[in-house]
């Protein structure tokens, strides 16, 4: 039987843990965040979080990074951001990633390989995509035009993606903060590739694809310009800028 000191260090340890998994998944819902976001965030002091982000770490949960600036860079050093690593994202729900490798795997073999097998898997994502895509297209004809990207990232954020809409130069930034297939989307940029066209067809304007979580950022960023048409009148043909957005460099 376990005596007082004992049992107070189990509740220790286990509160302990709790809040580092509070700050952990603080940081997949809104991404790259800082010390002071996530101390208003939790409602925990700096101090505190600060010891569980050295926890974390050194449990190669979050990584430290420089943060990304867009527009005008301000006077003075970047704010350092902690993101979650891949193997912090392997916690929470990828679970199912290999067997989503394996099946896109398959369909490019089945289709031949090479051009034939790429084309192949593209197609699916495609498929997959509008698919999924009846909920996305619904909260967006819904909203008022100003507000189509907010009402885009709600919807996103009910099929596990953590999104948000937030204002930028002459336009919108929609951010994924989660990824659900991050692993496969690394092997298969098709899906990413897919998902950025369905995003320019759905908003009717051309959308630019600026980071991604497979090609190694913090969060999938997309920029929607201000002024973009009511919804679903952009040509399907997106650019290469923006539909190569996610493949790995060779």
């Amino acid at each position: 039987m376990k005596n007082v000191g004992e049992s107070l260090q189990t509740d220790h340890a286990t509160g302990e843990r709790s809040t580092r998994n509070r700050v952990a998944r603080s940081i997949l819902d809104h991404g790259p965040s800082t010390v002071a976001d996530l101390a208003g965030r939790l409602g925990l002091t700096q101090a505190a979080v600060r010891r569980h982000l050295d926890a974390l770490a050194s449990e190669n949960v979050v990584e430290p990074r420089e943060q990304r600036v867009y527009g005008a860079r301000t006077r003075g050093r970047p704010a350092k951001v902690f993101a979650l690593t891949d193997s912090g994202r392997d916690a929470f729900d990828q679970s199912y990633d290999t067997l989503a490798v394996d099946a896109l795997g398959w369909i490019e073999r089945s289709a031949g390989g090479g051009a034939a097998g790429e084309a192949a898997v593209a197609a699916f994502a495609r498929d997959r995509i509008e698919s999924q895509g009846e909920n996305y297209r619904a909260a967006v004809e819904a909203a008022a035009p100003e507000e189509r990207a907010e009402a885009l990232a709600r919807a996103l954020s009910a099929d596990g993606y953590a999104a948000t809409a937030r204002s930028a130069p002459v336009g919108e930034q929609l951010c994924q903060h989660h990824c659900p297939v991050a692993h496969a989307a690394e092997k298969y940029p098709q899906l990413c590739e897919a998902e950025t066209e369905f995003f320019s067809r759905l908003l009717g304007t051309h959308v630019q694809r600026l980071a991604t979580i497979a090609h190694g950022d913090g969060v999938c960023t997309t920029f929607i310009p201000r002024g973009s048409p009511p919804g679903g009148t952009a040509s399907t043909t997106t650019p290469a800028s923006a539909s190569k957005a996610g493949r790995n460099p060779a």
